[in-house]
């Protein structure tokens, strides 16, 4: 079950991220006026961070700064709130999140192409299999459940893979939170698991020097980091998160049936086609260890 559920993670992650990096996104958001993409990524436009907090918050309707700080838990909460305090002076919640999936389909179109048979195949697996998700303590995937799909074909598609996305990213933090670290620490953990660096991927989501030594010299007292990194019991630790986030998708897999192994290569297929355009990172660690 952990290895599909990853299987599966990977697959989705850049048919539904593609929405982070489409240039139809980044324009649709600037008309709006939010901050054009403020760089470009090995070939890629990174999103404008207020946009991205505010379109992906949307779902769950005009949610104060401090609850998307809930939802988007490992970021530093000063960017959250100052993201969301300035999305919704500049639009509101219906109108960027029926942007956001319009663009994103668009996106997935230039992409791959337009939607067939096999897109409204995959599409209706995906949706049959959100069927039983349990709702409690998952903000961004009841939000997007209770927005609904919107239209048919890839926009259709988007929607319901984003739905199972944000259904793990919410499994995760409930797995972390019940581990008793904190936001910090969990990122710094993060870094070498996915074989990156440490306190690279980690400082993008927002968290100063000094908030991630705080978190290093928690992770030192409790024996899961010292001067090489992560340790052992550390790594465990981690391992350990990753497998309670693989067990709260469950009943997707059971849903998905005995031939999800089709499901998955098939997703993995358009996420190939989709890096290789250029429409996400192809050095992502979600993408390459989700």
């Amino acid at each position: 079950m952990t290895t599909s559920a990853r299987l599966l993670a990977a697959a989705l992650e850049p048919v539904v991220g593609t929405v982070y990096f489409a240039p139809e996104c980044h324009a649709a958001y600037e008309r709006l006026g939010f901050g054009p993409s403020p760089k470009e990524r090995d070939g890629v436009a990174q999103p404008d961070i207020h946009a991205y907090f505010t379109s992906r918050a949307a779902s769950m309707g005009r949610v104060h700064g401090q609850v998307a700080v809930a939802a988007f838990s490992v970021f530093e909460p000063s960017i959250v709130i100052a993201g969301i305090d300035l999305g919704w002076r500049l639009t509101d919640p219906d109108t960027i999140a029926r942007i956001r999936v319009e663009c994103a389909s668009a996106a997935l179109e230039r992409l791959l192409g337009p939607a067939d048979e096999q897109v409204d195949e995959v599409t209706d697996r995906l949706v049959s299999a959100s069927g039983r998700l349990a709702l409690p303590g998952r903000p961004l995937a009841a939000g997007l459940i209770a927005l609904g799909p919107q239209g048919a074909g890839w926009m259709r598609l988007h929607w319901a893979a984003d739905v199972l996305r944000e259904y793990r990213g919410d499994s995760h933090t409930a797995a972390w939170v019940a581990a008793g670290l904190s936001a910090p620490e969990i990122c710094l953990l993060g870094d070498p698991y996915r074989g990156l660096l440490p306190r690279s991927y980690s400082r993008s989501r927002g968290w100063s020097h000094e908030a991630l030594d705080i978190a290093e010299e928690r992770l030192r007292s409790l024996g899961w980091w010292d001067d090489s990194g992560i340790t052992a019991e550390g790594w465990s630790l981690r391992e350990s998160i990753e497998e309670a986030t693989d067990l709260q998708m469950r009943t997707v897999l059971e849903d998905l049936g005995s031939n999800i192994d089709d499901l998955v290569k098939r997703l993995e297929t358009w996420a190939s086609v989709i890096v290789e355009g250029g429409g996400y990172p192809a050095n992502s660690p979600l993408f390459r260890s989700a």
